[in-house]
């Protein structure tokens, strides 16, 4: 009896495992088109690692494959091309790693589209060679006016500018690498519906990931799973560049569960841009501020994230510009300098969590913030603070809250401070400490200290 049941065990497993085998090339198979209906570029007079420029016959066959409603496939191999552009309708498909678009300069770019749609991009090496790019064009691929635009699981490395520009685009950019760009990796401008989901952008010299707005409005752009490393700041400045995700003027954008590790300044930082949300992420070696959200924004949430090195963990400033609204919840937060890229501003360096407005800061960790574990305010920009059920631990001073006339009104109650080697909650009056240990801070009418545990 064991033996037969044991028998159709057997044979359901096997029957089971048949289905989902067979299921999983049937997503695969339409995710990158029926090849049964592609047209072979080969057919065309394209040919791979062809000596000569192909830039007449792959634009030719382009064409073609367009203008009879199939898919164009290109075998592996490297094809010198240049100025390409794409009319609507377009699929191109290639065997990851193998088949790669080798830039040949002379001005201009790789692949441009414009006011087309329905564009799709796979399995396809874009290389920049590190040639120039022409004067009026700021990436190696520029989509301008593109409604649903698809790349997948392509490469775009060496750019003499950025790798990827998208402008008012609508679609997705996936499971993709970018590498070696001379600024961003990936920009996109005034999105109108865009997708940024688990691609790996690496060794850029200027940003990684930037959403961008040439004027402040609805966004949307999802940002998720995506690994960005290594970005500097070739052009310099104090934070403008070298950013691993870049937000400005864009709201609504949603950043969450990337990994970003080793950028020049910031892991994140969010300019400008309302409802953002920056939510799970992995922030690790940042040069500067970890996450941002500054200036004229309304509305932050800022939530679950790991923030291990920075000279500041989390920043939600500028109240003096209208920077304001935020919820800054669950992050950890540790490994904080004082050693900054150019010489300290303002507050300077070396702070777990700073707030300025309307912003609540519960249930955070910060450990190891050599100036101040949170900083509530600055001179006299400061309104309504709740910072309540944080732990922080080991830094120089524990709570810092403003007592400049004028600042609004903070509660800081039931937060565990231990080993402060400076002061476990004090007021300052910019950077000068102003009073002893606030037990009650029953002298300042709009603050109140209560419920907190301070340990040595």
């Amino acid at each position: 009896m064991t033996r037969k049941t044991s028998k159709l065990n057997r044979r359901a497993f096997l029957a089971g495992t048949a289905l989902c085998l067979s299921g999983t090339v049937a997503a695969a198979q339409m995710k990158v088109a029926d090849l049964r209906g592609s047209i072979d570029s080969a057919d065309l007079g394209l040919l791979p690692n062809a000596a000569d420029d192909q830039t007449a016959q792959f634009q030719n066959a382009v064409n073609r494959a367009v203008e009879r409603g199939r898919a164009l496939f290109l075998p592996a191999g490297t094809y010198p091309v240049a100025n390409l552009r794409l009319p609507s309708g377009t699929l191109i498909v290639g065997v990851p790693g193998r088949t790669r678009l080798v830039y040949q300069g002379g001005g201009g770019q790789l692949i441009r589209a414009e006011g087309v749609s329905n564009i799709g991009l796979t399995g396809i090496t874009f290389d920049g060679a590190n040639r120039s790019i022409g004067d009026f064009t700021e990436g190696l691929l520029h989509f301008i006016g593109v409604g649903n635009l698809a790349l997948d699981n392509c490469e775009i490395a060496g750019s003499a500018k950025m790798g990827l520009v998208m402008d008012r685009c609508s679609g997705r950019v996936e499971n993709c690498r970018i590498s070696g760009a001379a600024e961003a990796g990936l920009r996109s401008n005034e999105a109108t519906g865009l997708a940024i989901t688990d691609n790996t952008v690496t060794d850029c010299a200027n940003g990684g990931i930037w959403v961008h707005r040439w004027r402040e409005g609805e966004d949307g752009t999802i940002v998720s799973g995506n690994r960005v490393e290594r970005i500097g700041a070739r052009y310099g400045g104090t934070g403008q560049f070298g950013n691993g995700i870049n937000v400005f003027r864009a709201h609504g954008v949603m950043i969450s569960n990337n990994r970003i590790t080793d950028c020049a300044f910031s892991a994140i930082r969010s300019n400008s841009g309302s409802n953002v949300q920056i939510v799970g992420n992995s922030c690790l070696r940042s040069g500067e501020t970890a996450i941002y959200s500054e200036f004229t924004f309304q509305g932050a949430v800022i939530a679950n994230n790991i923030v291990d090195g920075g000279t500041t963990g989390i920043s939600i400033a500028n109240f003096m510009d209208g920077g304001r609204m935020a919820i800054c919840t669950g992050n950890l937060i540790r490994n904080i300098t004082e050693d900054g890229p150019y010489p300290p501003e303002v507050a300077g360096f070396g702070i777990g969590i700073a707030a300025e407005a309307d912003t609540t800061l519960t249930g955070n960790i910060i450990e190891g913030a050599p100036k101040f574990g949170m900083m509530l305010g600055w001179g006299p920009y400061m309104r309504n603070i709740a910072a309540s059920q944080n732990v922080v631990r080991e830094c120089g001073t524990g709570i810092a809250v403003t007592v400049v006339k004028g600042a609004g009104s903070a509660v800081i109650t039931n937060n565990i401070v231990q080993g402060s080697k400076k002061g476990s909650i004090n007021g300052f009056r910019w950077l000068e400490r102003a009073t002893g240990e606030l037990n009650n801070a029953s002298e300042y009418s709009n603050l109140t200290v209560q419920g907190n545990q301070v340990a040595s």
